[in-house]
This record gives C-alpha cells, sequence and structure tokens, in this order.
C-alpha cells in the first residue's frame, strides 16, 4: 500500500472514530474560550466567530481559530483595527459555502424563523466540487473515475428545498455529513490555504508592513463556490505567487507592495485564462525589474 493510501486509510479510520464517538456522545465539547489579552475592540467579532464556527463545524474547528487568531496578538504592527479584520475574514474564510453548510443554513433558517417562506433553492454545482466534502478514501476514487468518464467539470443542480417533508429531511442528512467534513479534500485544501494567508500577513509585518493591509483584504477575493470560488482563488494564488511573494523573498523590488496587489486586484476578473490579471502582473514585474536595471547602471 503507497503512502498516500495509508494516509488515506488513517484519516478514514479517524473519521469513523469521530462518527462513532459523535453518536454515542463522546466527542470532545470543550468550549472555544477568547483567547488571553485580546484588546476589548476585537471581543465581539472574535466572540461572533467563535459561535460561527461552532455551529459550522463543532467545538474543537473554533479552537482551532482561536488558535490562528492568538498569534497576531500582540504582535509589533497590529493594531486593533487589524486584527478585527483578520479576526473577521479568517472566521468567514473557515466557515467556506459548501454543500453541508448551505443546507445547514437552510435548517437555521426554519429553526430561527419557522414562518420564512418555503422554498426550492436550486445551486449549480461541479461533480469534482460535490465530491470534494467526501473523505478522501471514499473521493479519490470516484474523482478518477469521473476523469475516466470525462466527468469531473460536468455541471449538474443541487435542490435546496425546504418545501416539504422529504426536502426537509434531505437537508438534515446532508448537514450531517459536517462530521465527515474535516477529513474531506475540501477542507485540507482550505486548512492549507487559510495557513498560507496567514503565514502571507505574517511575512508583509516583517518585511513590508505597509503592505499588511492589503495583503489582508485580499481575503475577500475567495468567497462563494463554483466558478465565483474557483476564479477569485486562482487570482489570489496568481498576486500572491506573482508580487507577494517574490518581494518577501527579495526576489522582486516593489516599495509599494500595497499599491501593486490593489492595481492587480483592480484588473482580476471570472476569466479561467486570467488574461487581464497575467498581462497587468507582467506589466508591475516589468516596471520594477526595469527600476532595477536603472539603479544598476546608475
Amino acid at each position: 500500500m503507497s503512502v498516500g493510501s495509508m494516509g488515506a486509510l488513517s484519516n478514514f479510520m479517524e473519521s469513523m472514530r469521530y462518527l462513532f464517538a459523535d453518536i454515542i456522545g463522546e466527542q470532545d465539547d470543550r468550549p472555544a474560550f477568547l483567547p488571553e489579552n485580546l484588546p476589548e475592540a476585537v471581543v465581539p467579532v472574535a466572540s461572533e466567530a467563535i459561535h460561527l464556527l461552532t455551529e459550522y463545524q463543532g467545538t474543537p474547528y473554533a479552537r482551532v481559530y482561536v488558535y490562528r487568531l492568538r498569534r497576531f496578538i500582540g504582535k509589533p504592527g497590529v493594531d486593533d483595527a487589524m486584527l478585527c479584520e483578520i479576526a473577521r475574514l479568517m472566521a468567514i474564510r473557515m466557515a467556506y459555502e459548501d454543500t453541508i453548510r448551505i443546507a445547514q443554513q437552510k435548517l437555521i433558517e426554519l429553526q430561527t424563523d419557522p414562518d420564512t417562506p418555503r422554498a426550492d433553492d436550486v445551486r449549480k454545482f461541479r461533480l469534482d466540487e460535490l465530491i470534494d466534502v467526501l473523505p478522501a478514501l471514499i473521493a479519490e476514487p470516484l474523482l478518477d473515475l469521473l476523469d475516466w468518464l470525462g466527468w469531473v467539470h460536468k455541471r449538474v443542480s443541487i435542490h435546496f428545498n425546504n418545501k416539504s417533508w422529504l426536502g426537509v429531511r434531505r437537508l438534515r442528512v446532508e448537514a450531517s455529513l459536517r462530521r465527515w467534513r474535516r477529513y474531506s479534500i475540501r477542507y485540507g485544501k482550505e486548512r492549507l490555504w487559510v495557513e498560507r494567508w496567514l503565514h502571507m500577513i505574517d511575512r508583509a509585518l516583517t518585511k513590508q508592513p505597509t503592505a499588511a493591509h492589503e495583503v489582508i483584504h485580499t481575503a475577500t477575493m475567495v468567497q462563494g463556490y463554483g466558478d465565483t470560488y474557483r476564479y477569485g482563488l486562482a487570482n489570489w494564488h496568481a498576486i500572491i505567487d506573482g508580487l507577494a511573494k517574490p518581494t518577501f523573498d527579495g526576489v522582486l523590488n516593489l516599495p509599494d507592495l500595497a499599491g501593486a496587489i490593489a492595481e492587480a486586484r483592480a484588473t482580476a476578473m471570472p476569466d479561467p485564462r486570467q488574461a487581464a490579471l497575467k498581462r497587468k502582473i507582467a506589466e508591475i514585474r516589468a516596471r520594477a525589474l526595469g527600476g532595477d536595471a536603472e539603479a544598476a547602471a546608475e
């Protein structure tokens, strides 16, 4: 058995233990508390985030949020306003929108307001996007099969229907998949993205503090689901890999990295080829490299 298969099997076994513990009520329900020394101005934002993420994935997930936020408390260059933005945007991104979350939200609407209008909410997803919410051990063979059939990018309509008993029952089944989410392909991707975003904020604070605000707000590029999510994520990576990371690495000389990121973001479009964005990044890099050449000549 390959290393990857062994890892997938381990994750599957962990998910089975988590599922069993959830059924018999033996899961870790220690609440997530606000981190120590959190500025008063950030308390409402962080409190709301902890509530959101506990609802989204449970108390262990909310504690991950607290751990991540703690890294920026008292950090040089991070004032209350900046910490608020990190806390707010991180919570939004950690509560990413997948089919499980949409089902959760539909049920919450019914619980909080029984008189809410009943409707059949139809949304478009790609097949690989639906499979990504399953544990990797199950998802990977399915994705291989879909790839062989040429159906990976096939779009399907999913009904989130709260108009009937059967529709509500289906929403409950979909929402119950929450217990599997931590072992899904999508969860792993999102965890890596959040960590990279936080790492880039940290590098900005160290290498070019004036760009930190702009790096923080790049999180707003990644949102939603379907094409909106995929294009936003691709554009985010293009800007980080083309401008921010080379600057932090000392490969590219961009004294005004914040301005460069804002300029690039203004051209980012929902284009699978990223034509306009790639041209703009190339233009910014050419200006920077040209400036380096002129300085060397002098």
